[in-house]
């Protein structure tokens, strides 16, 4: 008897076994147990903070999101947190974006595949898995040095220092979804476009990245959703604890003090009185919100432009 006609007689075996897979039932509920315990401390805590929030909400409704940050918990606000993280974020997609996504362009269908592009590879991913801390040392020591140097007043910590710290943040994890987004598409769609003749780079334009379009944008949005939620690179790259001054033209939001809502959040859970706490809260909601928002388009964007092969 041969071992592959041994092998074929022990599957059969195993195929027609008519006990249980007792091995197989305690990992599934092992992984159930897992699952629900983890949304209970997810609803535990969500739950928690919305019963501190809504009292605010109630009483004060949309004054919250459109009152100025202030010292007094009676009308204290966080639109200017609101404006922060919107320009954060518009910043962050202007500067990760366009150098990821190209990155990952060059990777996957431009590099030769040598030890050094494997390289490269890996210390993407674990750039990836640094802490965030780690880039607001890079945002202080670099970025924030260097646009003082260049002369922006602030000694250079401002929106722009804090944007660059957070696009060195995002940009390993924009890399690394946009290739893998471009490595899903199946090798026979490039074959047929070099089979008619086509360019290497009528074949990605054309073919690769419209096909790959659903992975890159939720990747490249989820990585927003990452940076809205960082606090840490902003510390070291000059976001401001409290009130600051938002008056002016775009000059002064780009060069001048800024906070964003992670600040503001971090700024009233220091705070003593139990008022600011309320207001802890209502800010973590605020910020769980506009994190949602962002998956969800993320979600949508990925159904609208999804290829089923």
């Amino acid at each position: 008897m041969t071992a592959a006609t041994v092998t074929v007689s022990a599957v059969d075996r195993s195929l027609r076994a008519k006990g249980r897979d007792w091995g197989g039932l305690v990992f599934e509920g092992f992984l159930l147990l897992s699952l629900l315990f983890s949304m209970a401390v997810l609803v535990a805590l969500v739950g928690d903070q919305l019963s501190r929030a809504m009292p605010v909400f109630a009483d004060r409704g949309t004054d919250f999101l459109t009152s100025p940050v202030s010292s007094n918990p009676e009308r204290a606000g966080i639109s200017q947190g609101l404006v922060g993280s919107f320009l954060i974020a518009m910043l962050v997609a202007i500067l990760a974006f366009p150098i990821g996504i190209m990155s990952a362009i060059y990777l996957e269908e431009y590099a030769p595949n040598t030890r050094l592009t494997r390289l490269v590879a890996l210390n993407i991913r674990n750039l990836a898995g640094v802490p965030s801390i780690v880039y607001g040392l890079l945002g202080l020591s670099v970025y924030v040095a260097a646009l003082s140097a260049i002369g922006f007043p602030n000694n250079g910590r401002n929106i722009l220092a804090g944007a660059l710290a957070l696009a060195s943040l995002v940009l390993p994890i924009v890399i690394i979804t946009a290739s893998e987004a471009i490595r899903a598409v199946p090798s026979a769609i490039r074959e047929a476009g070099y089979g008619v003749g086509a360019s290497r780079w009528e074949v990605v334009s054309k073919l690769v990245l419209p096909s790959a379009t659903s992975g890159i944008l939720t990747g490249t949005i989820l990585s927003i959703s990452r940076a809205l939620g960082e606090t840490a690179p902003l510390l070291l790259a000059g976001a401001v604890l409290g009130t600051f001054s938002s008056r002016g033209g775009i000059d002064d939001l780009l060069t001048g003090p800024y906070t964003v809502l992670p600040m503001i959040v971090y700024d009233w859970a220091r705070k003593p009185q139990d008022e600011f706490r309320a207001l802890t809260a209502a800010g973590i909601v605020v910020l769980l919100v506009v994190t949602l928002l962002a998956n969800a388009i993320a979600i949508l964007l990925r159904n609208r432009y999804q290829q089923k092969w």
